[in-house]
């Protein structure tokens, strides 16, 4: 272990520590011991049909439980089926729309955005995510987005991609990123600001860190959470604590890592999705590309019921091997999933 992550790893001890009774655990630490320690319980949901909302953080805002994956309905080769996709999502109760500037070089945008005219954006909470790390770059991917989408206003704007320790301290600076944000919030054109990552969890706790020293808190902050994170560098045992207490909203995403952890053959989509479900998140969202997919998505909430500690007990066992080094969460082991170090112009 290197100096900087021993160094960020007593941090994160320190400010982890003080959520819920939660400490953090190292990749070592049996799936026993991790449930031997206070769980925080699964959030209170409102069922309204076959759909399931709720709270996100402190903002009040009621949504969906599953949160409709924006990267995915840029993967069908017709725009009309991941347009269809996201409408037959709507009406049936899915309310969280996620999304990024740079999803299919503004192609999930374009289609959500066809989405939800007639009425449909009305029906949502939309989240879209920047990838500029320069007050200059962000304010130019925000109006893009906007125009995108067609929409005067974003519901949820994400700093995308905080996967280098370097990051907060970039959005952070004098005329870096948060600038434009904070500029386009008092402007009405977003409402609640978050940030989301998938690389390592002592990097969030730097971004939640190096925020707090600029007297900001963000309403919502966006993480890997499944079966195999519970075991290797985990967000669930080391950020989520945290912004439990904080009231910060927990956004869970790659419950099944792009189907990646399916491969490991030890779990199926419902047990990744109830998992996720059963952790204290107000969202998990989930990649849907095919009208199939979205109905295993809306089974899995109608289902749902919060898992039980012997339940989790069972799975994280018998997750524990295939997770302990990290090959089924590529995301956090390797650059396969990190759009920006592929295309550093981006960042500005």
């Amino acid at each position: 272990m290197d100096s900087t992550r021993r160094t960020f790893l007593k941090l994160s001890v320190s400010l982890a520590g003080a959520g819920a009774g939660f400490g953090v655990l190292t990749d070592q630490s049996t799936a026993e011991a991790r449930l031997s320690k206070a769980r925080i319980p699964t959030p209170a949901s409102v069922r309204k049909g076959d759909m399931l909302y709720r709270t996100l953080g402190s903002t009040g805002e009621q949504v969906s439980l599953i949160g409709l994956g924006g990267h995915h309905i840029g993967r069908p080769s017709d725009e009309q089926e991941g347009i269809g996709i996201v409408r037959r999502a709507v009406d049936h109760g899915v309310t969280f729309m996620d999304n990024s500037w740079d999803y299919h070089d503004g192609g999930s945008e374009i289609r959500m955005g066809k989405a939800l005219q007639d009425g449909y954006r009305e029906k949502v909470f939309l989240m879209t995510k920047i990838d500029g790390r320069t007050k200059k770059e962000a304010a130019k991917q925000i109006e893009d987005s906007l125009k995108r989408l067609q929409t005067d206003h974003i519901d949820l704007l994400q700093h995308h991609e905080v996967i280098r320790l370097e990051d907060p301290d970039r959005i952070f600076a004098e005329d870096g990123a948060q600038d434009a944000v904070l500029d386009a919030q008092k402007s009405g054109k977003i409402r609640y600001i978050g940030f989301t990552g998938h690389k390592d969890p002592l990097v969030h706790l730097r971004m939640l860190e190096v925020a707090k020293k600029h007297g900001f808190r963000f309403d919502a902050v966006q993480m890997p959470l499944n079966l195999m994170d519970a075991h290797f560098r985990s967000f669930q045992h080391q950020v989520v604590p945290l912004l439990v207490k904080e009231q910060i909203g927990v956004l869970g995403m790659k419950s099944m890592g792009d189907k990646i952890i399916l491969d490991s053959g030890v779990v199926n989509p419902l047990e990744c999705l109830h998992y996720a479900m059963s952790l204290p998140t107000s969202v998990v969202i989930t990649g849907i590309e095919s009208m199939k997919i979205l109905d295993q998505a809306l089974e899995a909430v109608r289902t749902f019921k919060p898992m039980t500690k012997a339940e989790s007990t069972v799975l994280l066992k018998r997750t524990a091997q295939a997770a302990a080094d990290g090959r089924y969460e590529q995301f956090k082991t390797t650059p396969k999933f990190d759009s920006t170090a592929t295309h550093p112009e981006w960042l500005g």
